[in-house]
């Protein structure tokens, strides 16, 4: 055997000797998300990637790409199992014409606060988990968005002012919503509210007091009416693949840190619906009342639209319903 050979061999139980056997090899990831560096969300995600780092060593790091500057929200959940991006956080209702068990918690007033939400969440998570490792993903975690109202040009006393309003939607469910209350449903994505209303494309709509914020309401709406209409998720996914290439710890680690940001990002949301609604005031809403009269109008349609999401889902979506009314 040659010197060299036998120094090639020799050397990485010399380095172990002196201490300096080289570090595992470093694991970069890539995560998409559609929200901006403002929201709440993305914060929880910062630190998310920010906890990783630390639980291993910097032997997985993860980068943010948020306001999507990487993807669209519509190509997110399609860039984690392509292998695009490993990470990828969605609108879960957005993917409701996949499965209906994506939108359970878009029907509207099915949960009346966070608690009802949490509690939904924990019933919806093994029907969503199971959906979706049939497509090479896992979910790693949810969190609600705040409370949706409604916003409109004058205040909300009857549902007559939603009927022939064109009614901005994100879902197949706030379609839906709006052909009960006879509306014109127009899609349209978060980051062109503001140009959709400017422009007359749509001149009502219902969403969280948060996006209110991250949009300007104040430059395109009158009035925000709290309603809990509905507590919408979003879901961190995460390619099959990749997490389970990772080595044990850095699995373990993975999943504790998300379910510490999960547990955060609930605290988060709820901390937002009050910020954000006080800021909508601030900014010069008005921030309405929904009547007994017209709540009681409201949760007929919500009633209807759950019976209709049951008859979608099957015997699981009665399941799912039946339980969380139990609870």
């Amino acid at each position: 055997m040659t010197i060299t050979r036998r120094a090639t061999l020799a050397a990485p139980s010399l380095l172990a000797a002196l201490g300096l056997a080289p570090a595992r090899a470093q694991t970069r990831w890539q995560l998409a998300s559609a929200y901006p560096d403002g929201n709440f969300h993305t914060r929880n995600l910062r630190e998310f990637c920010a906890d990783l780092d630390q639980a291993t060593g910097s032997k997985l790091q993860v980068q943010l790409h948020g306001n999507a500057s990487l993807l669209p929200m519509p190509q997110i959940k399609r860039g984690v199992q392509t292998g695009q991006v490993q990470i990828g956080e969605i609108l879960l209702t957005a993917y409701s014409n996949e499965d209906p068990f994506f939108d359970a918690d878009a029907v509207p007033f099915l949960v009346p606060d966070f608690a009802g939400a949490r509690r939904l969440a924990e019933l919806q998570r093994p029907y969503i988990e199971a959906r979706l490792a049939r497509q090479g993903l896992s979910l790693l975690y949810t969190v609600t968005w705040p409370a949706a109202g409604f916003y409109t040009q004058v205040p909300l006393t009857s549902l007559d002012v939603l009927k022939g309003s064109r009614f901005r939607t994100f879902s197949p469910l706030t379609n839906r919503f709006a052909a009960l209350v006879g509306a014109n449903p127009v899609l349209v994505q978060q980051a062109e509210l503001a140009q959709a209303f400017a422009t007359g494309i749509a001149t009502a709509m219902v969403t969280s007091a948060q996006t209110g914020v991250d949009t300007s309401a104040w430059d395109y709406a009158k009035v925000f009416t709290p309603a809990t209409f509905s507590m919408t998720k979003n879901a961190i996914l995460i390619s099959r693949r990749a997490l389970e290439g990772l080595p044990a710890d850095q699995q373990a680690a993975v999943k504790a840190m998300a379910q510490k940001a999960e547990d955060r990002g609930w605290t988060y949301a709820a901390e937002a619906q009050k910020a954000s609604e006080a800021r909508l005031a601030e900014k010069g809403l008005t921030i309405g009342t929904v009547s007994p009269a017209v709540m009681a109008e409201l949760k007929q349609i919500g009633n209807t639209m759950t019976e209709e999401w049951v008859q979608r889902a099957g015997e699981d979506g009665r399941k799912l319903v039946d339980a969380l009314r139990a609870a």
